[in-house]
């Protein structure tokens, strides 16, 4: 393919993943609006589980079915699923009607995450697919940034077009849609060459059975209790799930949803485990970063969306950079230890923080944490194409994204675990500060202060001491506005709290640099997928000609060109060309 036909390949694909991301983003600052307006405040985390949940089972699912029936049909299936679920949760009149819908986005989400990467597998050999991916950590970064401004502007309107401001979240992705369904169809038109393949149904009900208690105990462990009796369920399926995963894909062999061949490949093992430790640094940081600087530098929401922007640019720089060098040498080994290096010591950095730090100090943690991540992300997804032959592709492309957001997944529920368990001890010990104490006392015998509405909220949290411990778990607008004496040892306590999420980051992805120097780095394959299953047919016609007795012509494996071959006159005397 030209550079322009794979131009316009990529803006299809990039489209595509832009809804995926933008989705995952855009829906947060929205959904205060969302349940005030549809009465299901306490339903609003399962809309954001039922995306979750569907759209991370059916990543490898995707994948498996794309290598068997061909990438085209399967991206355009997912692309209108995804509109189907965005137009009906526009439409929603109820939160369980709104996780229902979020559901089915999360189904057509599933393949906008898993195949693009995929197809520019199919149209790209490794060395020159490094330089286009950088494409794709952009969209990401770009909807980083802009997801939670578009939320909040539409959240914050109450009408457009005689339709209520936070509908338009869902139907925004409409158009985008539409227009990133024109392009696959008029220039995604990869050649495939169907083969017989059982479909691992019993796997995919394994990966439900191990993935969704997961989830689920990630999401609501807080809430339930992390040694709960419900608790406790949830780790016992995933326990049963995964050892009948293992069993059946055992027995699955190369039809399985996730072939054990795979990991047979030291390579694809090692990269699969560094996108885990990965996933879990790179969700870890993005959940808390943004949640640090609304509380402690007061940053708004819309102002932590932009101040987010270092790590884009680095994530962005990193993996522009990193991806023409390997297409220039050939070589990709250095780029995950500098990686993993550098958000290790991003982590190290921001361990650091305290409430009287400036901003310029968590700017430069986010921006090791970019120049880290990017090239990190494209290097590992490349060793794992690598790793395996052009027929599991797809399966070992979606594998890898599939066990990046299950780091992910772990990362956020240990981020928060972790955060809000030792909160309470943190403001108890801001509190017992003697330093603190004055400063307190002299801000409540201002008469300023008492008499300021802002401070008054915070006043009546001091008179009830118990309350103080759990004052920040919910609503901390009571923060807002407020004396800085009187707001202080909240910050500190809460800037100490986020000090320990770092150390726990930096622990993982240390872990992550030292198994990076075990990831063996293979030569780059010169040849795309495409080129790679077109020589396998040729040798194959090549042997089968061989094997009944004619001799083939030489170089037949490296024709490209249609070869004629004249019909041959079986018994009949009249040329029977079907013979």
């Amino acid at each position: 393919m030209s550079h322009r036909q794979i131009m316009a390949v990529m803006v299809g694909l990039m489209a595509a993943m832009f809804l995926s991301s933008l989705n995952q983003t855009v829906v947060g600052t929205a959904m205060k609006t969302i349940a005030d307006d549809l009465g299901g405040m306490a339903l609003q985390a399962w809309v954001t589980t039922a995306f979750l949940i569907v759209s991370t089972i059916s990543t490898p699912i995707y994948g498996k079915l794309s290598d068997i029936f061909g990438r085209r049909p399967l991206f355009l299936a997912a692309i209108v699923i995804f509109l189907i679920g965005s137009l009906l949760s526009g439409l929603a009149n109820t939160m369980y009607e709104l996780a229902a819908y979020r559901a089915i986005q999360g189904l057509g989400a599933g393949g906008l995450m898993a195949l693009p990467l995929t197809v520019m597998g199919d149209i790209l050999a490794p060395r020159e697919r490094a330089k286009y991916q950088g494409y794709f950590l952009a969209v990401f970064g770009i909807t980083s940034v802009i997801g939670p401004l578009i939320g909040g502007l539409f959240a914050g309107v109450d009408e457009i077009l005689f339709v209520s401001g936070w509908r338009w979240v869902f139907f925004l992705n409409l158009p985008i849609g539409l227009i990133a369904l024109g392009l696959v169809m008029a220039f995604l038109h990869i050649p495939h060459n169907p083969r017989p393949a059982r479909i691992d149904w019993w796997g995919a009900v394994a990966v439900i059975v191990a993935v969704v208690p997961l989830i689920l105990v990630a999401e609501e462990g807080r809430e339930w209790g992390w040694f709960s009796p419900l608790a406790l369920a949830m780790y016992g399926l995933v326990i049963i799930g995964t050892v009948g995963f293992v069993l059946i894909e055992r027995r699955m062999g190369d039809d399985a949803l996730i072939p054990l061949k795979l990991f047979s490949s030291s390579t694809f093992s090692v990269a699969t485990v560094l996108g885990v430790l990965v996933g879990f640094g790179m969700f870890g940081a993005m959940m808390t970063i943004p949640l640090y600087v609304q509380m402690v530098s007061g940053a708004t929401p819309t102002e932590s969306g932009f101040l987010m922007l270092p790590m884009i640019i680095g994530l962005m720089a990193s993996s522009i950079v990193s991806g023409n060098l390997i297409a220039k040498s050939g070589r990709y080994k250095v780029f995950p230890i500098i990686g993993s290096g550098m958000l290790a010591a991003s982590f190290l950095w921001l361990s650091f923080v305290s409430a009287d730090k400036p901003l310029w100090f968590i700017i430069v943690g986010m921006l090791f944490a970019g120049l880290g991540l990017g090239q990190l992300m494209q290097t590992l997804t490349i060793a794992s194409q690598n790793s395996v032959g052009h027929q599991d592709l797809g399966v070992a492309t979606s594998s890898a994204t599939f066990f990046r957001q299950m780091g992910g997944t772990l990362g956020t529920a240990v981020v928060f675990s972790v955060l809000f368990g030792v909160l309470p001890d943190r403001l108890r010990a801001a509190f017992a500060d003697q330093s603190t104490i004055a400063a307190m006392q002299a801000a409540m015998a201002d008469p300023d202060v008492l008499e300021n509405p802002v401070n008054k909220p915070i006043l009546q949290l001091l008179q009830n001491p118990a309350s103080i411990s759990g004052s920040l778990n919910g609503d901390s607008s009571f923060l807002i506005g407020a004396d800085p004496r009187l707001a202080a040892p909240f910050l500190e306590g809460f800037a100490s709290a986020s000090s320990t999420v770092f150390v726990v980051g930096f622990v993982v992805v240390l872990l992550a640099f030292l198994l990076s120097f075990f990831l063996k780095a293979t030569p780059l394959r010169e040849q795309s997928g495409i080129q790679e299953a077109h020589s396998d047919m040729a040798a194959e016609a090549q042997h089968a000609a061989e094997s009944m007795g004619s001799p083939a012509a030489p170089g037949l494996a490296d024709r490209t060109e249609p070869v004629d071959i004249e019909p041959v006159d079986i018994g009949s005397g009249r040329g029977d060309r079907s013979s």
